[in-house]
């Protein structure tokens, strides 16, 4: 299985804009209908998750044949499949149970949690779930 994210790494040179335009021309897919995008600027990174079916290594490779992106120097790859996820700004009050019945839920877009670890020095915690597809 592979999964549905991309990572656009050394995004510096292009603008969230023009970085949703290009996925656009690329994949064919419309923003908000066919994908999403979040930037994460302190590490000039962009995450495309692909929402409609669609072949992420296929995509990754006319990436690196695209033009645009070669001019910018923006590199792509498939982001792997991860079991794991980090969550901030978590307040000292909360306990494990309650982010395991809060990560668990369905409504939240969660699955079977098997770990909650809190590091309060961080204000954060690592959510460990069964399976890679349970993730909020």
């Amino acid at each position: 299985e592979t999964s549905p994210r991309v990572v656009f790494e050394n995004i510096r040179g292009c603008s969230a804009k023009c970085l949703c335009m290009l996925i656009e021309n690329i994949s064919g897919l419309a923003r908000g209908d066919g994908f999403t995008v979040e930037v994460i600027p302190e590490i000039k990174v962009a995450v495309a998750t692909f929402t409609k079916s669609i072949d992420t290594t296929a995509f990754v490779n006319k990436c690196s044949k695209n033009k645009r992106l070669k001019e910018f120097q923006v590199t792509t790859r498939v982001l792997e499949l991860t079991r794991s996820i980090k969550v901030e700004d978590v307040p000292a009050s909360v306990s494990t149970d309650y982010i395991t019945v809060y990560f668990q839920s369905t409504q939240n877009g969660g699955g079977p949690v098997a770990d909650v670890q809190l590091l309060p020095e961080e204000k954060s915690a690592i959510i460990t779930f069964c399976d890679h597809k349970g993730k909020a």
